[in-house]
């Protein structure tokens, strides 16, 4: 609430200083109220936090009960993956949710959600370098080159390295507007991602989960360029 709007409710026949003093202290009330559903927010943040440990702590509790199958390394390599690509829907979810239910506040856990993106990518990374290759360079090069989900995957974890590092708020004011043209780079890694999983699955003529992620995918970057092209024609007519 504004000081004109609490001024205006000040019946004329008081003193302009007291409708001054009672607009001052409604003003410095709702400072003090969330705003924007920040009031649920931090819980909010907190059980998300959590909740997006449920992936490693799944591995961790099949691996300390010997659950993880007959190839250790390929349950968490394709867990890992399979997370990076649900934190990832996600995230690109946020903004379509936001507009839709006008809760401005949800942008507030965009970034959590990607940084935990970021964070399984990093484990699916890790555990094909060190379990799978044992930090052979040459043959991770090779496979970069010769594999196209290898190429395609290592160039969408190569753009999340970017993101990550950027997101920081002192970065985001560094950057400027710079940061915003530099995060867009998100939707070239989400279709990096869903041609990663695809191609990997196609070897197997296992398409079921790559068929719903990318229609997933299709329609959270759809969604975006429909506004896009809308907004740019009300400006085409504005003009």
């Amino acid at each position: 609430m504004t000081m004109t709007s609490e001024t205006q409710s000040v019946t004329r026949n008081e003193p302009a200083t007291q409708g001054a003093t009672s607009a001052a202290r409604a003003k410095a009330s709702a400072a003090q109220r969330p705003v924007g559903g920040a009031r649920w927010i931090v819980p909010a943040k907190v059980a998300v936090f959590i909740a997006a440990l449920y992936p490693l702590a799944r591995i961790v509790l099949f691996g300390m009960t010997d659950r993880l199958g007959a190839n250790p390394i390929e349950f968490i390599t394709r867990s890992t993956g399979l997370w990076t690509l649900v934190f990832l829907c996600i995230t690109l979810a946020v903004t379509p949710l936001r507009r839709l239910t006008g809760v401005a506040a949800l942008l507030r856990l965009r970034r959590m959600l990607g940084l935990y993106a970021f964070f399984y990518a990093a484990l699916h990374f890790t555990t094909y370098l060190w379990f799978d290759k044992w930090f052979d360079l040459a043959a991770i090069l090779k496979d970069i080159g010769k594999r196209p989900f290898i190429t395609v995957g290592f160039a969408a974890f190569v753009l999340l390295i970017a993101l990550a590092a950027t997101s920081p708020r002192a970065m985001v004011r560094k950057l400027g507007r710079r940061w915003q043209t530099l995060h867009r780079a998100i939707y070239a890694i989400g279709v990096l991602a869903i041609l990663h999983f695809w191609w990997m699955k196609a070897g197997k003529h296992d398409l079921l989960l790559p068929k719903i992620y990318g229609a997933i995918m299709i329609a959270l970057l759809g969604w975006r360029l429909v506004v896009w092209l809308r907004e740019r024609s009300l400006k085409t007519r504005r003009r």
